[in-house]
């Protein structure tokens, strides 16, 4: 099992994202975290290809960019273009699915699928030998900092034999109210990845709280 983390910048200083990105650069952390918000899939807006574009000429490390638009299809090269190195979709917004995976791979992209809380993961059974990672949202999405939802664990430990009986090499990431105590048992339950915002970013020594993170 993987012990990854992935640091989000949505909880970030963008008055410093230098700085920040520097930090991240100098961490243990694996990967940079994106969440891209339309306004439309979810009730709130962040960042797009500018901030990507301007963090992929400073950063050191693969960026892992989390989609949470409506129609992403229409911006699989211009991510890519942009520097992404990992890009997930949201189930819930692909109408064709396995044609957008398909079109990641072919831009030279690891592919991820995410599911919101209320999706279950069975309905990944038909794809999961196509995905680098599936992404479990541990909150409902749109915000950082919400309370993390319980019933992940389960969810977490339903997907990992899902990956073993389709003898799949697929990554589990998790976003979502990630701590310490969350993460502990998400890396018991079967999870590889944590991506840690606020957790991280708003802690008083990051490169110390990332360190004892992939620890746990």
């Amino acid at each position: 099992m993987s012990r990854l983390i992935s640091p989000s910048i949505l909880s970030a200083n963008f008055n410093n994202l230098g700085r920040d990105i520097e930090m991240i650069n100098l961490s243990e952390a694996d990967w940079i975290h994106f969440d891209v918000m339309d306004g439309v899939f979810v009730p709130n807006i962040s960042f797009g290809l500018p901030v990507i574009q301007h963090v992929k000429k400073v950063a050191t490390k693969p960026l892992d960019v989390h989609l949470m638009i409506v129609n992403p299809d229409h911006f699989i090269k211009p991510f890519r273009d942009s520097g992404a190195d990992i890009l997930t979709v949201h189930y819930e917004a692909c109408t064709h699915l396995h044609r957008t995976i398909g079109a990641i791979h072919q831009e030279g992209m690891k592919a991820g699928v995410c599911l919101n809380p209320h999706t279950p993961v069975l309905l990944l059974e038909d794809i999961i030998n196509d995905l680098d990672l599936v992404l479990l949202m541990s909150v409902n999405p749109g915000f950082g900092g919400q309370k993390f939802i319980l019933n992940t664990y389960q969810k977490v430990m339903r997907l990992k034999r899902l990956i073993i009986e389709k003898q799949a090499n697929t990554l589990i990431e998790i976003d979502g109210g990630v701590n310490f105590e969350t993460g502990k048992l998400l890396f018991e339950s079967g999870a590889d990845v944590l991506v840690a915002g606020s957790f991280v970013f708003g802690s008083n020594d990051p490169l110390r709280t990332i360190k004892d993170l992939k620890m746990v």
